[in-house]
């Protein structure tokens, strides 16, 4: 099968497209990787900086609704039992018990 002369170039131009795009992807890669290794040399925690930034890209309900089932399977697995937070997540869970 052949493509026609115009859809060859077209398709040229996509992958010559597609590839600058990529170089430069990776140029923006190794910046940000240079930004964190600063961030790390000024004392910060790096892996908790990815953390804000991934919950930033996050809406609010989105945020919430990803801690409710965290804080669930936490609770599931006794990773609260003993603590204030665990105390709190067992009271909500036997208060919305008694709402249904």
């Amino acid at each position: 099968m052949t493509l026609p002369n115009a859809s060859q170039r077209a398709l040229r131009d996509y992958i010559k497209s597609i590839e600058s795009l990529e170089v430069e992807k990776k140029s923006i890669a190794d910046d940000i990787k240079e930004k964190f290794a600063e961030a790390k040399g000024a004392g910060f925690d790096v892996k908790a900086m990815r953390k804000i930034i991934k919950l930033r890209k996050q809406s609010q309900d989105d945020r919430d609704h990803e801690q409710a089932i965290m804080d669930t399977y936490m609770h599931a697995l006794q990773m609260f039992d003993g603590t204030p937070m665990g105390a709190h997540i067992a009271d909500q869970m036997q208060e919305e018990a008694r709402v249904q």
